[in-house]
């Protein structure tokens, strides 16, 4: 878990947000979904105090609004999937447009989107305010298991290096004017993907023996301790507080 450079989503500032230790916001983000979760989706006015309270934290912790609205762009799957739902859900139709909407999937489509939205919003924001190497001492000092921290822990360092690899090899394909116009050309890009993954597994068979070498008994040391205060603690959970009243109030109305 030692030093690493800064992760590309993390935006380095002077904030609250940023100074809280990792293991608090994890908790915070994790309660506020699943706060998140639990509101009616005919609770649609809820959804939009959820998006304030977001744009408050993202006021708090000083970040840059399109960047982080670009990154939301990841969930582009789940909105696909959504947008299909009024067209196959059975059940009620209304017509909108002269085309005939499914009322339950009308109402199943903007569940997935809301909450998918909101739950992607709040990682967002997390992953802008810590930097990855926190976010894994952070697991750990919530409990996480040793193996699957030390997953993400490898994941993380040697992500970006796989990344280089297949940016690399395309620039090879490239300069001897390889171009994927149709499916003729799969077959070369299946052969790169195998050749990137035989040439990772071989870097971890090498990583792990210079590990061994150097004493590594499964277990990685910790090289800092995470403590925090009941004043940190009070200030990461505000969000999900915040979220709480407004989920009850939904159910209630």
């Amino acid at each position: 878990m030692g030093a690493g450079h800064a992760h590309r989503l993390y935006t380095h500032r002077s904030s609250p947000a940023h100074a809280l230790p990792p293991h608090c916001k994890l908790a915070a983000v994790l309660c506020f979904v699943l706060v998140v979760v639990s509101t009616p989706r005919e609770a649609v006015w809820a959804f939009g105090a959820y998006a304030l309270l977001l744009a408050a934290v993202t006021a708090v912790a000083r970040l840059p609004a399109v960047p982080l609205l670009r990154r939301l762009l990841i969930e582009a799957p789940f909105v696909a999937f959504a947008l299909l739902m009024p067209f196959v859900v059975p059940g009620e139709r209304i017509t909108v447009l002269g085309a005939g909407l499914s009322v339950p999937g009308l109402w199943g489509a903007w569940n997935i989107l809301a909450k998918a939205t909101l739950g992607t919003a709040a990682s967002v924001l997390l992953a802008a305010t810590t930097e990855p190497r926190d976010l894994l001492l952070g697991l750990q000092r919530l409990g996480l298991p040793q193996p699957l921290t030390q997953i993400a822990s490898f994941m993380v360092r040697y992500g970006d290096v796989v990344a280089d690899e297949l940016r690399r090899m395309s620039i090879a394909r490239r300069s001897r004017g390889f171009a994927a116009r149709g499916p003729r050309q799969w077959g070369v890009l299946a052969k790169t993907a195998g050749a990137v993954f035989i040439r990772s597994y071989e870097r971890g068979e090498r990583v792990h023996l210079a590990m061994v070498s150097r004493g590594y008994t499964g277990e990685l040391p910790v090289i800092r301790e995470l403590r925090a205060t009941r004043a940190q603690w009070a200030r990461a959970a505000a969000l999900p507080a915040a979220a709480l009243p407004v989920c009850l109030l939904g159910r209630l109305l």
